[in-house]
């Protein structure tokens, strides 16, 4: 059975805590689709060109070098998960007319109603993706109460130390979703939402998106610098990327 792609007009909340404080609030556009679902507004695309579209290439696996759901199915498996009782959904943010940055997606492993199994592919903007595997044991459904805790292992932000860990929160419901993550490293860290409205992703939606928020993820990453140059103004410390994690998955 496949699932009617989804357009989430929402909003990301970023607050930084600790001595040097910063927060915003910006509006985001992500969709949600089923990868095997080949029904799509004209204005939408998988794996092709479109003024939004979204490809396997940039999922599951080695940025740029991604394999989809083929990848997330395989991960799932590696750790226990029956992959032929769920349906995988992709939440990201899609390319637009090409372009492409997305601070973190989810692969959302369903059981009906019952969200099961994530996994949040986080990208910095030095090239590098880890990602983090959520789940209870057995694989039980995860409710917007449980708090899914990984160790932080991957350079994110050069103003945030590659240390503490992370509090994953999944409120999934057939109307709304909201995903909090906070980072914990003492007084130090972060609380980063992304919320909103479940909506049918039709040309009408996309067009909107177009208009309202233009140039899609060109958009994220010109606030994302925009965003550092106010932590370095602030006095912030500035911290050179370390290596890479080797794995792909924790």
């Amino acid at each position: 059975m496949t699932h009617p792609a989804e357009h989430i007009a929402g909003y990301t909340l970023h607050s930084r805590h600790g001595e040097i404080q910063n927060a915003f609030r910006y509006n985001v556009d992500y969709v949600l689709i089923d990868p095997d679902d080949r029904a799509r507004p004209a204005l939408f695309s998988r794996n092709g060109f479109n003024l939004a579209s979204v490809h396997d290439l940039n999922h599951g696996g080695l940025p740029k070098q991604g394999r989809g759901a083929v990848w997330a199915n395989e991960v799932l498996s590696a750790h226990g998960m029956d992959v032929s009782r769920v349906k995988l959904l992709l939440l990201t943010q899609p390319r637009f007319l090409g372009y492409v940055f997305n601070p973190v997606s989810f692969w959302l492993a369903m059981d009906g109603a019952d969200l099961c199994a994530v996994i949040a592919e986080v990208n910095n903007t030095f090239g590098d993706r880890h990602s983090y595997l959520c789940h209870l044991p057995g694989f039980a459904p995860i409710a917007p109460s449980d708090q899914l805790i990984s160790q932080k292992v991957m350079h994110v932000s050069p103003y945030q130390q590659v240390e503490g860990d992370y509090s994953f929160n999944f409120a999934i419901s057939p109307e709304r979703l909201t995903i909090r993550i906070i980072h914990r490293n003492g007084p130090d860290g972060l609380t980063a939402t992304l919320a909103g409205a479940r909506m049918p992703l039709t040309n009408r939606s996309i067009l909107s998106a177009a208009v309202r928020r233009p140039c899609g993820a060109l958009r994220t990453i010109a606030l994302i610098y925009w965003q550092a140059m106010k932590l370095k103004f602030k006095g912030a410390q500035y911290r050179t990327r370390p290596t890479p994690p080797q794995k792909e998955v924790s």
